[in-house]
């Protein structure tokens, strides 16, 4: 699951590159050079690169400026926060989608999340559709292993009333996926009449996993023109003995990718992966082809890993 990214300055604080193994320095980063590019009509075809890592020289004269921007700051708090995959499952049966406006919460051993809107579906454009999953991104400071959620909507709108099958919640930086079953109406005119619910996980059907730990990724597009790209760019890490992340993709929506990788812009994001640990051998970066523009011409890409190995 990616974190939302933000476009940081041209200019970064000088930093230390390390590759030595068993580093477990908070600063490390790791550079990949590219300048070329990736586009259909242009260079060798190529819309995908394996890149590997050069020594910090290669960098230093765009890394002259000792001053750390807001954005970074950001990035910094932004970088302590988790983010949640919740999907939800409407019922199959008539009349279950509803209209209203659905909310969640939810509550950890340390804290709670607050009321949080579930309103853009990654997959459907109508949301809470009769039998259909909806997924949303939750993102949170860290509120600790999730105890239980509560569920909701508003009542507004012209078909109000709705059938909850469940909701699964992954939580990357926990190494959990957590399914909690309702199977219930929350309508005024069904059931027991509430519009709002609180469930707990069901045990048996938890699933565990290694824990992903974010990683601070700037990409530098190139300065020459029609450098810039609208398509969906993705990047897998890979580290020693043969360790990989998923594919995942940098931006959240078409959005963000019109917003992103313009000609000469750095554009900076904190995306929890898996550990590939401490060395990163090599990373492939590319994109999938699409949007008005989707060329891209590749400067460089710096990555640092924003946690000590064994935390």
């Amino acid at each position: 699951r990616l974190l939302t990214s933000r476009r940081a300055p041209r200019e970064q604080p000088p930093v230390k590159f390390c590759v030595s193994a068993g580093c477990c320095c908070h600063s490390c980063r790791y550079y990949f050079p590219c300048q070329r590019w990736l586009a259909v009509e242009e260079d060798d075809g190529q819309i995908v690169r394996e890149l590997v890592p050069v020594d910090e020289a290669f960098v230093k004269k765009d890394t002259e400026n000792d001053g750390q921007s807001l954005a970074t700051l950001g990035l910094e708090q932004k970088a302590k926060s988790t983010t949640y995959t919740v999907k939800v499952k409407t019922g199959d049966k008539k009349n279950a989608g509803t209209d209203a406006n659905v909310f969640i919460t939810l509550y950890g051993s340390k804290d709670d999340t607050g009321t949080v809107s579930l309103k853009a579906s990654k997959i459907n454009k109508n949301k809470f559709e009769r039998g259909k999953v909806d997924e949303f991104t939750v993102e949170s400071v860290d509120i600790g292993d999730l105890k239980k959620i509560k569920i909701g909507h508003d009542n507004k709108g012209n078909s109000t009333g709705w059938f909850l099958e469940w909701v699964e919640i992954d939580a990357p930086s926990l190494g959990q996926c957590l399914k909690f079953p309702c199977g219930r109406w929350l309508d005024k005119s069904e059931d027991d009449g509430a519009i709002e619910r609180i469930i707990f996980p069901a045990e048996l059907q938890t699933t565990e996993y290694i824990p992903f730990v974010p990683y601070e990724i700037t990409v530098y597009t190139s300065d020459i023109f029609g450098a810039g790209t609208d398509a969906d760019v993705f990047i897998v890490l890979y580290g020693s003995d043969g360790i990989c992340t998923q594919q995942k993709s940098l931006c959240l929506n078409k959005r963000e990718q019109r917003m992103y990788f313009e000609r000469n812009s750095v554009n900076q994001f904190i995306v929890e992966l898996e550990d590939v640990g401490d060395i990163i051998e090599k990373i492939r970066i590319g994109h999938n082809g699409g949007g008005m523009n989707s060329g891209w011409h590749l400067d460089r890409v710096a990555i640092r890993r924003l946690l000590p190995n064994g935390k």
